[in-house]
């Protein structure tokens, strides 16, 4: 009897542990790599909408880039992107980061959730708050946030695709802590690795649904009307997830869009004074050439 006891416990827990493994497989597999979802037909209208707009040439001469994941089926995402895997100068974009970071720290039982914090991590995405972010940033810390972001389980700062999302300063006046090894930067970013970031949010890959939830909270209602958002004020029914970023002459701008049974991301990256203009000019465009409308 003790030997079949011993038998049956050792089984179960062989069991247990395979489905267990499964299990996680399964949700580490469910949703595809951006890295492997190009799709071909996406990409040509991307590159007709681009030329349509005037704005071929500031995307030859590198001034201007931008990745679009057409996601209204999450197990089935289509990217198109001009220049995704080059590095920018991303301004306020890579706060996207810094709220990574702090809702892993949450999440993980060593950063405290409350009021005063939640109404920071806000103003610092929907306002785009210097002292929010660096507050924030204080909190989780500037090396820990860098190990998130190099975690191989999100991979958004990865070398073998040029960078991504960095975060190596705070944002006001002290010098930089850690620039990005590749190109110097303080605070970073390529068009896929931010579209990256949207997805894995999207899919919960990089938190439980519950955290995915207030983070999303978080990035809704943008409080500034400028480039994409600005390009699409008029569109009835639409949501919009967003962070934008802006620094002399660099402008970038990222989000979520749902409008209707169409989601989607958008991100613009551009080393240009015009930069802002050319994101708020193809908002719009953009938004047709996913909805079929106009």
């Amino acid at each position: 009897m003790h030997l079949f006891l011993t038998f049956l416990i050792t089984v179960t827990l062989y069991c247990l542990s395979s489905f267990a493994g499964n299990l996680a497989s399964a949700q580490t597999t469910r949703f595809p790599t951006l890295w492997k979802s190009g799709d071909a037909v996406l990409q040509r209208k991307l590159e007709d909408v681009v030329r349509e707009q005037g704005l071929w040439k500031q995307v030859k001469n590198g001034h201007l880039a931008l990745a679009v994941v057409e996601m209204s089926d999450l197990k089935h995402p289509r990217l198109a992107e001009l220049n995704g895997n080059r590095m920018y100068y991303a301004a306020s974009l890579p706060k996207i980061a810094i709220l990574l970071g702090a809702f892993v720290e949450i999440e993980a039982g060593k950063l405290e959730e409350s009021d005063e914090l939640y109404k920071h991590m806000t103003d610092m995405i929907r306002y785009s708050s210097n002292t929010s972010a660096s507050y924030v940033l204080s909190l989780v810390g500037g090396e820990r946030i860098l190990e998130i972001l190099q975690d191989p389980d999100f991979a958004l700062y990865d070398p073998r695709h040029n960078g991504g999302l960095w975060i190596g300063k705070t944002y006001g006046k002290s010098s930089a802590y850690h620039r990005d090894p590749l190109y110097n930067l303080s605070h970073g970013a390529t068009a896929v690795q931010a579209a990256r970031f949207y997805y894995l949010l999207e899919t919960n890959q990089l938190l439980s649904p519950q955290y995915s939830k207030k983070m999303k909270e978080i990035l809704s209602k943008p409080g500034i009307s400028h480039k994409f958002v600005k390009g699409l004020q008029k569109v009835p029914e639409i949501e919009i997830y967003r962070k934008s970023g802006t620094w002399k002459n660099c402008h970038a701008d990222s989000a979520i869009i749902q409008c209707k049974e169409y989601k989607y991301i958008i991100v613009g990256l551009s080393d240009s004074i015009h930069g802002g203009k050319w994101l708020e000019k193809l908002g719009l465009p953009i938004h047709k050439m996913i909805t079929g409308e106009g």
